[in-house]
């Protein structure tokens, strides 16, 4: 989730439906943590690609994400995100009514992972390693083989090693290293980047 995030969308139309309805909820309810569009446009390519597989996500907000994963994704997978906010996980899941294959449940990100492994897993609210108290999940419990963790809100790489601030970035540098995984990045604005890890065993 982007600081600023849900006001990316003011001047976009044609937006998938579920995608819409999140907005305007986070909207209504002045929630600024909403992924971005060009985030959103890389989680319906990847939940695309899952075909019929599971697809988790932490930290559901207002479902912006959510919904971008939902429009991507096949008719027979199933998605499940976890929000900590009762009435955030609540309004949330009323977006989603009718959507069978959708669901939000709440609680902490930890206890998502009963409801995997996962095949694509968004890490947007907790499990990422990024603040003291998070630790970082383990890609061996929660990934399926060959599934693909996702998590966004990080600076464009421009050097080795990577940094934030003046200092070494080392939640990014866990990820990147990670014995059991394969990372990379991709650049969804001039601004910000996404990191993709693929979960090799």
């Amino acid at each position: 989730m982007t600081i600023s995030g849900t006001r990316a969308y003011a001047e976009l139309e044609e937006l998938p439906a579920p995608v819409a309805a999140a907005v305007r909820l986070a909207r209504d309810t002045g929630f600024e943590l909403s992924c971005l569009p060009e985030h959103g446009e890389l989680l319906r390519v990847l939940a695309r690609g899952v075909g019929a597989g599971r697809i988790g996500e932490t930290g559901t907000g207002c479902g912006v994400g959510l919904a971008w994963l939902a429009a991507g994704a096949h008719p027979d997978a199933r998605l499940v995100s976890i929000e900590r906010d009762p009435g955030l996980a609540d309004r949330a899941a009323r977006v989603f009514r009718g959507h069978d294959n959708v669901r939000v449940v709440r609680g902490e990100a930890p206890r998502l992972l009963d409801f995997g492994p996962f095949d694509l897993l968004v890490l947007d609210g907790g499990g990422q390693g990024k603040k003291p108290g998070d630790d970082p999940i383990d890609p061996a419990r929660w990934l399926n083989p060959g599934g693909l963790l996702v998590m966004d809100d990080f600076g464009p790489l421009t050097g080795w090693p990577p940094r934030f601030g003046d200092e070494i970035d080392s939640a990014r540098m866990y990820w990147m290293e990670h014995p059991q995984l394969r990372a990379t990045q991709v650049r969804v604005t001039p601004e910000w980047s996404t990191l993709l890890a693929t979960y090799v065993g």
